[in-house]
């Protein structure tokens, strides 16, 4: 097991990659900690937080929802959740981020942690103190920024994942490299098929680096003022791409960080050599890497995003492997440049 601790204005959150969900117990006592656990996590594990008070929580970003926000408030009043009780949420990213703004809000803020059961999850979702819900479609629009007192990255979990929610989480990986650390991207290259085999010790290695980007990123800028916006790398383009097509988050990250260093091309900034590298190992990995998207659907939805200020849209592009830029599109000129990309 390898840690990280992640310090900033709002708390100090403990990230243990390669801890067991089996040991729980050791961070939060089973009397007063209440645990939000993903129906599929529930599945598999139960036998492994059967100590402790358990609400599952359906799969799916539908359970991202006021509606179901409010259903868990009930059951926590119902079961006399108090003050004293901290909360936990077991799962991949949709399960951490409810779980979070349910602590973070229920009786004005509980402590609470998280056990990250997927790869998507332990690279992104679950670190940061990013916490929220959506709305009308519109992802994490409602939501704070409040760390988790612990992480635990359970990477044994993850080979009761299947393929494609494993492969969800290389491209989050592949973001790392390609933002800021091209490390990442030699040693995924070199050991991509042990990789794609669960290997432990690759993967261990795989989410403590992203991690440690991630982390070294959120304490410079927790409220996302400067740099911690270059974690959207390819998302701006993801999250439409999403609401508007069946693609998970992964997948659509994967197509959204092509378009962006696409548009990097376009734009003067990037050679074409780097998208192929990262088009070779967003292919290697198992994702999509072409498709056919709707140039102004997608400018609609974009011109929604959160990532907007007054006539403009911010865009993370690159300059180099390893080498990324905040750059602001007039929205005017957006549906111009999705036309090319799409």
């Amino acid at each position: 097991m390898t840690k990280l601790e992640l310090k900033t204005a709002s708390g100090l959150s403990k990230i243990h990659v390669s801890e067991s969900m089996e040991n729980l117990d050791k961070y939060v006592d089973p009397v007063n900690t209440l645990l939000l656990v993903d129906e599929n996590v529930m599945r598999f594990h139960a036998k492994k937080i059967q100590k402790f008070h358990v609400v599952s929580i359906p799969s799916g970003e539908k359970s991202k929802s006021l509606e179901h926000y409010s259903e868990i408030f009930e059951k926590l009043l119902e079961m006399g959740v108090d003050r004293s009780w901290k909360i936990v949420g077991i799962g991949g990213g949709v399960t951490t981020d409810f779980s979070g703004f349910v602590a973070s809000t229920y009786f004005r803020g509980l402590p609470f942690g998280f056990v990250s059961s997927t790869l998507l999850g332990q690279v992104d979702a679950s670190i940061g103190g990013k916490n929220g819900i959506n709305y009308k479609g519109y992802k994490n629009l409602i939501g704070v920024i409040r760390q988790p007192d612990f992480v635990i990255c359970d990477i044994e979990s993850l080979k009761t994942l299947p393929l494609n929610e494993f492969q969800d989480g290389f491209a989050e990986i592949i973001k790392y490299g390609f933002i800021k650390n091209p490390e990442i991207n030699s040693y995924l290259h070199d050991n991509i098929d042990l990789a794609l085999e669960y290997d432990s010790v690759v993967i261990e290695k795989l989410v403590y680096d992203s991690v440690k980007v991630k982390r070294d990123i959120v304490q410079e800028d927790e409220t996302e003022q400067g740099d911690r916006k270059l974690l959207n790398f390819g998302h701006t383009f993801a999250h439409a791409i999403e609401k508007l097509y069946s693609f998970s988050h992964g997948q659509a990250v994967s197509l959204g960080m092509i378009m962006a260093a696409r548009m990097s091309v376009k734009l003067g900034l990037l050679d074409n050599k780097v998208v192929d590298k990262l088009i070779d190992l967003l292919r290697r990995t198992g994702l999509p890497t072409e498709t056919s998207l709707d140039a102004n659907q997608m400018a609609e939805i974009m011109k929604k995003d959160k990532k907007k200020v007054g006539d403009r849209m911010q865009f993370i592009l690159l300059k180099g492997e390893g080498q990324a830029i905040i750059k602001d599109v007039k929205l005017s000129d957006l549906k111009n440049i999705l036309h090319d990309l799409c």
